[in-house]
């Protein structure tokens, strides 16, 4: 795809579709479908319901869009799962 066959546009995630793939809502409440780009697979960036996302969009085909950038939530609080190694064992 050339530079100038790119529409860059934003959205929030509505649903997680198995395979990495995303319904985003844009600002104009179109929905499309998303999947993520090799940089977020590679780096294991994890994106969830409720996140605003960086898109790629195609000219030709308005319905599909490729997610390259999870942007930061600073107001959104992320359920991370508290990492438990197990109980401490006094010696």
């Amino acid at each position: 795809m050339a530079d100038d066959d790119v529409i860059e546009v934003e959205g929030k995630v509505v649903a997680v579709l198995p395979g990495t793939m995303f319904r985003v809502e844009l600002p104009n409440k179109h929905v499309v479908l998303a999947t993520i780009s090799g940089k977020l697979r590679k780096h294991f960036i994890k994106i969830t319901t409720g996140d605003m996302v960086k898109m790629e969009m195609s000219r030709y085909d308005l319905n599909k869009a490729r997610i390259t950038f999870r942007l930061r939530n600073t107001n959104q609080q992320r359920n991370a799962p508290i990492r438990s190694f197990g109980p401490r064992r006094r010696r």
